[in-house]
Parts: C-alpha cells; structure tokens; sequence
C-alpha cells in the first residue's frame, strides 16, 4: 500500500518531547524502521520546513512535513472487548488500575496484549495513555497510567526523586522475627534464558543498593503477612530481600520454596502472594496529597484468613 501524498502534521501535548523517529514509530507501525531513519536523513521529513535530525525532539505547534510513504498495510490483531479493569481513580491527568495477577503490564515477548494494550484499545478516545510505572506479571495491585505527556513527565519525576511512598502486602514463609525492620542489601541483576534473575552480591561494584522497611501485620500456622514500604524500586526486590532473609514469599516461583509452593497450590494459593497496596503523593499539577489503594484480592485475602 502506498500513501501518495504529502502528510503535514500540527503536534499537539500528546506527541511533544517526542524524538522525531519514535514519533514515526508510533504513526507508521508497519514501515521498516530503517525506511524511517532514510527518510529523515534524506531531508523528506521536515519539521517547520527545515531539515532535522533523528534525535530531535518536537514542540507543541511544530508542523511535520512526512513524504509519500510505501508500506504493507497488516491485519490489526485487537484486545478482547471481555476485559473489564478496575479502575481507582481518574482525573484529567491519570488513570490508575488495580492491575490483576497473570496481566504483563505491557506486551512482549510472547505476550500480544498486556495491560496498557487493553487500556488504550477500551479507552481508544484517549490520545495519550503511556505506563507511569511497573509492577511483575504475577503481583497484582495499583498501577498509575499517564493521560498526558507532561503527567508522565512529572509522575516520573517523582519515582525517581522518592516522592512517592510504595506499600506491598506479603506473604512469607516462616513467623517474622520483629514488628519493624530495615533491609539493605545489594542486588545484582543478569539475563538468564528465563528472564531476569537478581542475586544479593556484596560486590558494591556489582550490585545496586536496595531498601525496604517491613511490617508485621499477621502470622498464622508458621506464615506471616507483612507491609513493605520499598524505598528504592529494583527487580523483583522485595522478593529476593526475603527470600536472602529466609522468609520467601508464599508462591513465588523463582525465588521461593518450590516444596511449599506446591502444597499451597493444592490447598488453593494459586498464584504469588504479593500485592501493590498502595501509593501516597502530592499531585504533581493540583498538589493535593493522593492516596491510592488497592484491597487485597479475594484469593489472597480468603487464603491467609483460613
């Protein structure tokens, strides 16, 4: 198929700081990357009529000049239609999503469709909807997705300068030993086949540090529910620290007790025992303080009452 003529389009908020590639990415998802790179280097792509770099980064009212294009159009494969989110809370500038266990927070690697997919095909009159932040396939809980380029921006911003308080719920194997304690370990992480895999190392010119403050909430039958508050946000930290400490976390198949996992599957724990309860911080554009909450899923909640 080929698009015979000439494209002129005005950005607006949802495209700006955009690299003028990616942004191509994103408007011609079936033109071979490389066709993309040669048109921009040929001078067929313009931006206010002037020739620009790969690497440029377009403003709000830039006007982009995109050439005559050939490209095989594809079937579009969709989300299912069945997938019905639940949705926290939502304002002009977020949209956050009590994320369920076995959902990927984005598509890839085998996965076609993951939460932010579904989102933006049952929200489609949303221009912008981008991941603020992830959280692991199998842990289920709060995720904050951006409506609009600068809440990415700024909500990021905020994860990076640890304005934002994290609270998990957690499982462990194994009765906890104190009411209150502070973790700092070192974590390495490698590229296995598998995936990813973190080691705690005490190399400090191997690993990053890691921290964590967690909370008795209740034990029963030789199990014990935490609240972890994750100062730092590495890989899969809060199951690695326990699992070096000798509490793993009840279902983690990774990092977790593989006998005991078993028998809690049969006895209906089907899934990891780890939730993202909560995040707390100011709105970066009302500055209000925001508490959002996800509550413990049934099956976790049923399971740890028994």
């Amino acid at each position: 198929m080929q698009n015979k003529q000439i494209q002129y389009i005005d950005i607006d908020e949802s495209s700006e700081d955009q690299r003028i590639d990616n942004f191509l990415f994103k408007t011609f998802k079936d033109v071979p990357k490389n066709h993309i790179f040669k048109i921009i280097r040929n001078g067929e792509v313009r931006v206010n009529k002037k020739r620009i770099k790969t690497l440029y980064k377009l403003k709000i009212h830039d006007v982009v000049r995109i050439p005559p294009i050939e490209f095989i159009e594809k079937k579009e494969r969709k989300p299912s239609s069945k997938f019905k989110p639940h949705i926290i809370f939502e304002d002009e500038w977020l949209l956050v999503v009590d994320k369920p266990s076995g959902l990927a927070v984005h598509g890839g690697s085998g996965i076609d469709f993951g939460l932010i997919e579904r989102m933006r095909h049952l929200k489609s009159e949303y221009k912008f909807l981008e991941l603020v932040h992830r959280i692991d396939k199998n842990t289920s809980g709060v995720i904050v997705i951006a409506k609009k380029r600068s809440a990415l921006r700024s909500m990021q911003e905020l994860f990076r300068n640890k304005k934002i308080k994290k609270n998990y719920l957690v499982a462990v194997k194994g009765n906890w030993d104190s009411k209150k304690k502070e973790v700092s370990l070192r974590l390495e992480k490698k590229q296995t086949p598998e995936g990813h895999h973190v080691n705690v190392v005490e190399d400090p010119l191997k690993g990053k540090l890691s921290k964590s403050i967690f909370y008795l909430v209740k034990q029963i039958q030789n199990k014990s529910l935490l609240s972890a508050q994750i100062i730092t946000g590495r890989t899969h930290q809060i199951r690695v620290q326990l699992a070096f400490l000798g509490f793993p976390v009840l279902g983690d198949d990774k990092y977790g007790d593989f006998a005991l996992n078993k028998k809690l599957h049969s006895s209906g724990l089907k899934r990891m025992f780890l939730h993202a309860h909560k995040l707390s911080f100011f709105h970066p554009f009302t500055n209000e303080k925001v508490e959002l909450t996800a509550d413990l899923p049934l099956e976790l909640g049923k399971f740890f009452d028994e």
